[in-house]
């Protein structure tokens, strides 16, 4: 299910991403065709499933060394020891 809902959530923000783009780009006077839309709704969706990936790994990278106790700076301190 998880595959299902990484697809369905790129699907959907392309749909978004274009849609936004037609509405947007006319307020702004800005004129594109369908095409242009597409391929650059294309483009945005790529680069937000880049950031959505590397923001996974980052925090999976501060959640296990947070979890070996190798703290990196990223949690509160070790408590003393006595």
């Amino acid at each position: 299910m998880s595959l299902v809902e990484a697809v369905a959530n790129v699907i959907v923000g392309y749909g978004v991403a274009v849609v936004t783009q037609t509405l947007i780009f006319q307020v702004f006077g800005l004129h594109t065709t369908l095409a242009q839309n597409l391929k650059m709704g294309a483009v945005f969706t790529v680069v937000s499933i880049a950031r959505s990936f590397a923001l996974r790994r980052l925090f999976e990278r501060i959640r296990v060394a947070n979890r070996s106790g190798d703290r990196g700076g990223h949690a509160e301190p070790a408590p003393p020891r006595r």
